[in-house]
């Protein structure tokens, strides 16, 4: 058995990156002889989640790192079973997932399977990258789109839906042919002045009606071609949502979300611990100027107020931007003394996570999504008073339990209401916050904007897609605070701290969402 067990210590690193030596393993083996049979694979995914989050100097793994973690897991385990009532007994429910380790899925239409992509990935993609975001984000709304029974294919000696046909045709097919047709495309600015809609056949000039689109997004249109080669729409919208549990029930034992998978038996129990769990809360702020004297003011009145309540908050997410201003020299040293603020809070420094999210003009490599942690330069004095903090991407994952929760921290808002095409409808809403939580689903994707409005790596596109639907999206925005629940997706944006104070306290039991201000 032991000999097992080290094979799959070492299989599971690699699949990471890393190699192990000799003492490391023998460090693995030992942590995870503490725990049941039924419980290593857990233990084992959390100690490679937290050796990620260290500032590791190589892929190959000695002792003292490997030793540090598992300390640090087995003091929390031990302060748990003192005290099961504290927040801390969640520490191994959560998990964050960054973005650059999201599993890559591309669809096969003709097997009409997902593949999953195998190997390293590039940061700098070649010319077929570019081409190969559109197409995948085509095809992973096509698939499902052709799932649902208005736009099924018949079989021959089917009888009609109760919804009639609407069949989608692919836009080649539209040359020579009358009457109305169903088509789904992208769409796209081929000329100025004038819009297309492109499938993975051809592309043809469309009039647009009203909705609230912008170019690179995916609709269905219906409509009949004229005799100049315009297709002329007569109605024209998102394509249709499927329920989280039917896309799930498809495409059993795939990692979309890229926080493993579980069986049905261990979704259950996780399930009935998730909603037992009604003493964790999330505190979510967003625009935490540390260069700003009453920012940090406010901040330390929020940390007084939660280190006295009765159980303290699993978990603190903070979003940029950090700096009032583009990024200045004195970055390093206000986070050192925020750094000092958290650590003199004794309650929220043992019991509770910190997690960091870049923000849209934080300091990084480039402006592109998704954008990678705070560099550990700028880091590390706040990690030596908060070692356990998360720096993680933007946008980052949380798993909790069986929950999926999407952070994501972008002015969306004002972005896409610049490049719409046309102004919104207003007879479903006249809430623009709501129109956006209604586009970002629809298109299963964060930032359906054009390349040339927010540039994206485009071989970790996949890392902005909503697929399955999660059941929590954060946007952090600097716009007005919201709340809004669409089909079933809990959606919220907790304001700018830094500007009017306001922020969101998330109990995701039951997936409460607590609009909050000083």
């Amino acid at each position: 058995m032991s000999g097992v067990l080290r094979n799959k210590v070492q299989r599971k690193f690699k699949m990471r990156g890393y190699s192990l030596k000799v003492e490391a393993l023998s460090e693995v083996l030992s942590f995870l002889s503490h725990f049941p049979s039924d419980a290593l694979d857990d233990a084992l995914e959390l100690l490679l989640d937290e050796l990620h989050h260290l500032s590791l100097k190589s892929s190959i793994l000695d002792r003292e790192p490997v030793h540090k973690v598992v300390s640090l897991l087995l003091e929390a385990d031990a302060a748990v079973e003192e005290n099961p009532s504290s927040s801390s007994s969640s520490a191994s429910a959560l998990r964050v997932i960054d973005t650059f380790i999201v599993p890559k899925f591309r669809y096969d239409p003709v097997k009409k399977f997902f593949h999953e992509h195998t190997g390293r990935l590039p940061i700098h993609g070649d010319a077929s990258a570019k081409a190969t975001l559109y197409k995948d984000r085509f095809l992973l709304l096509f698939q499902r789109v052709s799932r649902d029974p208005r736009f099924s294919t018949l079989a021959f000696d089917a009888s009609s839906s109760d919804y009639g046909s609407c069949e989608i045709s692919p836009i080649q097919s539209l040359v020579g042919r009358v009457g109305r047709r169903w088509i789904m495309g992208v769409i796209s600015q081929l000329e100025d002045g004038h819009f297309y809609l492109e499938d993975l056949t051809a592309a043809v000039e469309y009039k647009i009606t009203t909705g609230f689109f912008v170019e690179n997004t995916i609709v269905l249109a219906e409509g009949e071609m004229q005799l100049d080669g315009v297709f002329q729409v007569r109605t024209c919208g998102f394509p249709p949502l499927e329920d989280r549990e039917k896309s799930m029930a498809f495409f059993s034992g795939l990692d979309f979300f890229g926080g493993g998978i579980l069986t049905k038996e261990e979704t259950l129990r996780l399930a009935e611990l998730e909603k037992n769990a009604v003493n964790d809360m999330f505190v979510i702020l967003s625009d935490v100027w540390l260069d700003n004297e009453e920012t940090l003011g406010n901040l330390e009145t929020i940390l007084n107020g939660y280190e006295n309540v009765e159980v303290v908050p699993s978990l603190f997410v903070f979003m940029g931007n950090f700096c009032s201003q583009p990024f200045n020299l004195s970055f390093k040293v206000q986070f050192g003394k925020l750094g000092q603020m958290i650590a003199s809070h004794q309650r929220l420094k043992e019991h509770s996570r910190f997690l960091f999210i870049p923000g849209p003009d934080d300091v990084g490599p480039s402006t592109a999504l998704p954008r990678c942690p705070l560099p550990k330069f700028l880091t590390e004095e706040f990690q030596k008073y908060v070692p356990n903090a998360i720096f993680s991407s933007n946008p980052c994952r949380i798993k909790f339990y069986t929950q999926d929760i999407v952070l994501f921290r972008h002015d969306m808002l004002y972005r896409m209401r610049r490049s719409c095409l046309i102004p919104p409808s207003t007879e479903e809403t006249s809430d623009p916050f709501e129109h956006l939580v209604a586009t970002i689903i629809h298109q299963s994707h964060l930032c359906p904007l054009p390349l040339t409005v927010q540039p994206i790596i485009w071989n970790y596109d996949h890392g902005l897609h909503l697929y399955p639907t999660p059941h929590t999206i954060v946007l952090g925005d600097k716009s007005e605070q919201k709340a809004f629940r669409y089909t079933g997706v809990t959606c919220f944006n907790p304001g700018s701290f830094s500007n009017d104070g306001t922020f969101v306290a998330y109990r995701p039991c039951n997936q409460e969402v607590e609009l909050s201000a000083l």
